[in-house]
Order: C-alpha cells, then sequence, then structure tokens
C-alpha cells in the first residue's frame, strides 16, 4: 500500500530531477535566453508530471533562471551582462569562505570527486569542446561548495555561479585561451586536497577576479 508520504516523496524526487535537468540545460543555453517554456512538451521529454514540472519551475525562477508573465507563460531569463560586476562582488567574498573551509575539511564529503575531477581537469585543454569546459567548471564549482560542508553557502554560490556560467557562455567563443581558467582549477583543486585553506583563500579569489576581467575584455 502506497502511503501520502511515499507519493509526497516521489513528486519530490521527480520535481528535484526536473530541476536538475532544467536548469543546466538553462545554464548550458540548450535552452535559449528569452524561449518559451514549452510544459507539454517538457512533460513528455522528462517524464514527469505537470506538478512537479511546476515545482521545478517555481524553483528556477527562484534561482533568476525563468520568469513567469501572467496569461503569457514562462520564459528562460535574459542573459544580463550588467549583473557581472554584482555577482563577482559577491562571489568574491564567499568563494574564498568555500574554498578555506573545503580545505580545511580536506575535501570533505566531496574529497573522492575532488580527485576524480582534478585527474580530469588535467587533462583538458582549450582545445576540448566548448561544452565540456563549461561542464567541467561548474562541476569543480559544484563540488568545492559542497565540501565546505555549509548547505546555506552552497546554495546561495550555487545559484550564483550558475549567472554567471551563462554570463561566461555569452562570451566563451571569443575568448583567446582558457588555458589559463583550466590551470587555475588544478592548483585550486590541489590545494584543497592538500589542506592548504589559505592558498585555497587566495587561489579562489584570483579565479574569480580573473574570470571577471576575462569575460568583460571581450563583451
Amino acid at each position: 500500500m502506497t502511503t501520502t508520504t511515499q507519493l509526497a516523496a516521489g513528486t519530490e524526487s521527480m520535481a528535484e530531477r526536473a530541476y536538475q535537468v532544467l536548469r543546466d540545460r538553462l545554464i548550458m543555453m540548450d535552452i535559449a535566453p528569452g524561449d518559451p517554456i514549452n510544459e507539454a512538451g517538457l512533460v513528455d521529454d522528462l517524464g514527469v508530471g505537470r506538478t512537479p514540472l511546476r515545482e521545478a519551475l517555481k524553483r528556477l525562477e527562484v534561482d533568476h533562471l525563468v520568469q513567469s508573465y501572467p496569461r503569457r507563460g514562462t520564459f528562460a531569463t535574459r542573459v544580463d551582462i550588467t549583473e557581472l560586476a554584482d555577482i563577482t562582488e559577491v562571489r568574491q567574498v564567499l568563494e574564498p569562505l568555500a574554498a578555506a573551509k573545503a580545505a580545511t575539511l580536506r575535501g570533505g564529503t566531496a574529497r573522492t570527486g575532488i580527485e576524480a575531477t582534478l585527474e580530469a581537469v588535467s587533462q583538458l585543454s582549450g582545445e576540448n569542446l566548448r561544452r565540456t569546459l563549461m561542464e567541467n567548471d561548474l562541476e569543480v564549482h559544484r563540488l568545492i561548495y559542497q565540501a565546505a560542508g555549509n548547505h546555506h553557502l552552497e546554495e546561495t554560490l550555487i545559484r550564483l555561479d550558475n549567472l554567471a556560467t551563462r554570463i561566461w557562455c555569452m562570451a566563451l567563443d571569443r575568448l583567446p585561451s582558457v588555458d589559463e581558467h583550466i590551470a587555475e582549477h588544478v592548483s585550486l583543486l590541489q590545494a584543497i586536497l592538500d589542506g592548504d585553506a589559505p592558498a585555497a583563500r587566495q587561489l579562489a579569489l584570483e579565479h574569480i577576479v580573473h574570470f571577471e576581467k576575462s569575460v568583460r575584455a571581450v563583451l
């Protein structure tokens, strides 16, 4: 016999899955800025009901990735380049904090994932496909946030990194090289695994500052 609790848990699980898939499609611009969100199509595509899909869309609206309009529907938000400075201002404070906490815990619960990702990052170069580079960047940052061991910090930074990644996506094809960006990931992840909190803090700050300068140079 299926209980009400089990039904709720199933709906929550489907809503979480729909949220994660749609979030990454929006970040990677598989759903382009300004595009309408086709709920009927997504129900079939994702294999979820309308209720969990709408729960996912509510969360995505809080994340500033979609916007709902009465009688018009829901749309992917436009990428607002002018928000880069505000996003960077907050990340410059919180990213070093997360990196230092992650290093203090030597990767904590994310250590195995960090070790695997470090190996993968070390083999990347600017010749890799644009999508591979972006997916790897998201993975690196999400692992660091998880490793910090503070879910409030993690949730805040994921939301900010998602928005920053969309801006990066707009500029990526115009960047002369991303090799330096990749190398920064290697140094940062290694500092975390080594438990070097001061180095991790400094490297995270430098990474965020370099990111903004690189994007601004081509916008």
